[in-house]
């Protein structure tokens, strides 16, 4: 069987599998979630086996290290993944749930329904955790889901979708709808894109590269983000130790991540005296600075930053700084080199904090928080699915509302339209 016919059938499947998780109740889709928890528990020694032939074929491919740490299952990180999927038992389920009737003046009660996507294609890079945790978000919210991953954890991701598997047929659920793409073929991903009439939505996670390409590619809508351009404004009004604090937190707490701060604004006015005290933090973190020419005035071993530093992801120690006259100058920096992932502002005054929220469209802002919060556990949804940047149909963390959609319902004694 060729790779398209192979896909074709590997998505019909799921395609009928996903009238089944639509119509699966509460109860059902709980009780394979605790399955396949306790499925990951039961299978370590198989599953951490087979995770050993990614990581000795990732090294013998001279991957670096911080992908083998992705890359990587263990005893804890198993039970952490187990964990998780608990936790997506223990949401609330978002299927059938009417979020708002009202009453027509003709009689009808209109409200809206919250019903599932349907087939929901994965495709990510090194981290077999995705594995589950996407199946487990897809299944709550009543959806099939095709998970195609990376080449490099070929091994893991089959063996994990093995478990799911499992799981679902021992709870009278069909096998397909949770699939692991079962082949490393880069066609796969084409072929799968190109599947509109099957697929309902796809979402890529990884890095710009792959999103683009998957972008580009797609005759299926593609919930996505590129990056991660994250901002904080540091106002003239603010408390500056509160504001050394989040700004250093959104830095270095996990610089790897896309919603670490990138770039830093600050008010002229406070620059003078906050900017040397981040100065002394970060260059104990290991920082590198790079800065406007009002930055590297006040802060004599900063770098001077380019145009290029105002767009970058640096995903590492690195922070461009930029001095800036006013909360006008801030919010226009933001709005032409923003990525609409998250933004921040530090400040006291009320009416500051009102216009950056009301005038800053990006997915999540925050004032007097550290940008790290944008994530769906840290707000409160439990999980997510990964974070869109994009305002349709889902803005922002994605948990399993956003794997849902609604629909119109209407009840009527005997109406007709004149």
């Amino acid at each position: 069987m060729d790779i398209k016919e192979q896909i074709r059938e590997l998505a019909t499947a799921a395609k009928k599998a996903a009238a089944l998780a639509a119509r699966a109740n509460t109860a059902q889709k709980n009780a394979t979630l605790r399955e396949i928890a306790k499925g990951i528990e039961a299978n370590k020694t198989f599953l951490l086996a087979e995770n050993a032939k990614d990581l000795q074929a990732a090294r013998a491919k001279g991957l670096s290290e911080a992908m083998l740490d992705r890359l990587s299952l263990t005893e804890a990180t198993l039970a952490s993944i187990a964990a998780g999927v608990e936790e997506v038992a223990a949401l609330p389920d978002p299927v059938g749930e009417v979020a708002a009737l009202w009453r027509r003046p003709n009689g009808l009660l209109v409200g809206k329904m919250r019903i599932p996507l349907g087939v929901i294609g994965i495709i990510y890079e090194a981290r077999p955790n995705v594995t589950v945790d996407a199946a487990s978000l897809c299944l709550k919210a009543g959806n099939a889901v095709i998970l195609r991953g990376g080449s490099e954890a070929a091994f893991s991701n089959l063996a994990l979708g093995r478990v799911l598997g499992e799981a679902l047929v021992r709870n009278g659920l069909p096998a397909a709808l949770m699939q692991v793409v079962p082949t490393t073929d880069r066609n796969a991903v084409y072929e799968l894109l190109q599947r509109e009439d099957l697929i309902d939505l796809i979402i890529p996670r990884g890095g710009e590269e792959l999103i683009r390409a998957v972008v580009s590619q797609s005759k299926i809508p593609v919930l996505k983000h590129y990056k991660g351009v994250c901002h904080i404004f540091v106002d003239e009004d603010c408390d500056i130790e509160m504001a050394l604090n989040i700004v250093m937190n959104a830095k270095t707490q996990r610089p790897g991540v896309c919603n670490a701060l990138e770039t830093l604004l600050v008010h002229e006015k406070v620059a003078p005296l906050f900017l040397p005290l981040l100065w002394e933090r970060m260059t104990a973190a290991g920082v590198e600075i790079r800065g406007c020419e009002f930055t590297r005035r006040l802060l004599e071993g900063a770098k001077i930053a380019t145009e290029a530093d105002w767009y970058e992801e640096y995903l590492a120690l690195l922070l461009a700084v930029k001095v800036v006259a006013n909360i006008e100058e801030a919010i226009v920096h933001i709005e032409k080199y923003g990525s609409l992932h998250t933004e921040a502002i530090i400040t006291n005054s009320y009416e500051r904090a009102q216009r950056f929220l009301n005038e800053v469209n990006s997915s999540t802002v925050l004032v007097n928080a550290s940008t790290r919060f944008s994530d769906g556990f840290e707000l409160g949804l439990g999980a997510e699915i990964g974070i869109s940047t994009t305002k349709l149909h889902a803005f922002g963390p994605m948990g399993l509302e956003g794997l849902t959609t609604t629909k119109f319902i209407v009840y009527g004694n005997g109406q007709v339209r004149k």
